[in-house]
C-alpha cells in the first residue's frame, strides 16, 4: 500500500487545457472513484498516473517516491482497462502469469502465485481456457488477476465494469468490493456509474471540465453538495431545481431531492399535476407539473398508485432544502443544512 500526492496537475493536448492544476491526496490503502460526465478529464487523469500520458507541469508522488518522470513500468502501478485487453493465444494462466514472466520471475514461483491469484478470484476452474471462452465477467476478472499478481502499490481501473450487463455488473461490484477489503491496495476507479461509486469508494471525486468540483465521502456529496453542478450530478433521480423567487428568494435557486418530497391528495403547500408515473416496484416516481416554480419529480418509498392528470399537493423537508446563488454556488446558513 502506498499513499497517492498529486499536485498543480496539468495536461494540454494541441494546446489546448484539460487538465487545470489538479490536487489530490490519497490516503494508503483507500478506494476512490472519479465521476463526471463525458470528457471531463477523469480517464486523462487516470493515464497521466499511470504513465502514459506526460503532465505539462505538476507532480506525481506515490509512496512518497516521485514518480512524475518515470516511465509506466517504473511506477510500481497496475492499470485494469474496460477492453480487457487479454491476450487471445494464451490461456487464462498464460494471461495471469505473462507479466510475471516478464520480470524474471522464475516458472514454479510464476505457477504458485498465478495459483494464489486464481484461488482469490475464483478463477481456478478456468485456468486452462482461452480468453474466447469466457464469459465477460470472467474476463474481466482475468484482467483484475494479472494486475494483482504484480502486487502493486496502487490498482488504476478505467471503467472496469462498463462493458457488463446489469446483473453481471452488480455481482462484479460486489466482487471488487471484497476484493478491496482482503488486499487493501491503494485504489482510483474511474466510472460513469454512480451506484459503483456511491457504494465502492471511500471517498468520491466530481470532476467538471478538467477541474476538480469537489470531494468527499459518498454521502457527504449527496446531502452537502457545494454547488449546483455536484447536486445534479450526484443522485438518481436527479435534485430539483427550482426558481426560489416565489418562495421568497429572488435569484436563488432551490435545490430538493426527490425522496425530501411528501405528497398528498389531500392538503399541501404546493398544488401540482401528475404528468407521468414510473413504477418500480421498491419505489415509485411520479413526475409533476407545478405552477411557478416548474415541473418536479417525487420519489415515494413503495408501490403507490397515482394516475396521469390528478391532481396532488406537494410539501417540502424544509431542514433538505438547499439554496445556490446566481453563479451556482451554494449558499449557506448557520445552523441549517442550506
Amino acid at each position: 500500500m502506498a499513499s497517492l500526492d498529486i499536485a498543480g496537475l496539468t495536461k494540454s493536448f494541441d494546446g489546448q487545457e484539460v487538465l487545470h492544476g489538479l490536487d489530490l491526496a490519497v490516503g494508503s490503502g483507500e478506494f476512490w472513484a472519479l465521476v463526471g460526465p463525458s470528457g471531463c478529464g477523469k480517464s486523462v487523469l487516470l493515464r497521466t498516473i499511470a504513465g502514459l500520458l506526460r503532465p505539462e507541469s505538476g507532480t506525481i508522488h506515490l509512496g512518497g517516491r516521485d514518480i512524475t518522470a518515470l516511465q509506466p513500468a517504473q511506477r510500481d502501478i497496475a492499470m485494469v482497462f474496460q477492453s480487457y485487453a487479454l491476450y487471445p493465444h494464451l490461456s487464462v494462466a498464460g494471461n495471469l502469469g505473462i507479466g510475471l514472466r516478464q520480470a524474471g520471475m522464475s516458472r514454479a514461483d510464476t505457477r504458485r502465485e498465478v495459483d494464489r491469484v486464481a484461488a482469490i478470484l475464483g478463477l481456478t476452474p478456468l485456468l486452462h481456457r482461452l480468453p474466447q471462452e469466457l464469459s465477460g465477467g470472467e474476463r474481466q476478472r482475468v484482467a483484475i488477476g494479472r494486475a494483482i499478481s504484480r502486487k502493486p502499490s496502487l490498482f488504476l481501473f478505467d471503467e472496469p465494469l462498463s462493458n457488463l450487463d446489469a446483473a453481471l455488473r452488480v455481482h462484479m461490484r460486489i466482487e471488487m468490493a471484497d476484493l478491496h477489503r482482503r488486499l487493501g491496495t491503494t485504489t482510483i476507479y474511474v466510472t460513469h456509474d454512480q451506484v459503483e461509486a456511491m457504494t465502492l469508494a471511500d471517498r468520491i471525486v466530481v470532476m467538471n471540465q478538467g477541474r476538480i468540483e469537489q470531494q468527499g465521502r459518498p454521502m457527504d456529496l449527496y446531502h452537502d453538495p457545494d454547488n449546483l453542478f455536484v447536486a445534479g450530478f450526484i443522485g438518481s433521480p436527479k435534485m430539483n431545481f427550482l426558481a426560489a423567487g416565489p418562495l421568497g428568494r429572488p435569484g436563488h435557486m432551490l435545490g430538493i431531492r426527490p425522496e425530501h418530497i411528501t405528497v398528498s391528495r389531500a392538503e399541501g403547500a404546493l398544488r401540482a399535476i401528475v404528468e407521468h408515473v414510473e413504477t418500480l416496484g421498491c419505489e415509485t416516481n411520479l413526475i409533476l407539473r407545478t405552477e411557478g416554480l416548474g415541473p418536479v419529480v417525487a420519489r415515494l418509498f413503495g408501490h403507490q398508485v397515482f394516475r396521469t392528470d390528478e391532481v396532488v399537493f406537494l410539501d417540502f423537508d424544509r431542514s433538505r432544502e438547499l439554496f445556490f446563488d446566481t453563479a451556482g454556488r451554494r449558499i449557506r446558513q448557520p445552523g441549517r443544512g442550506s
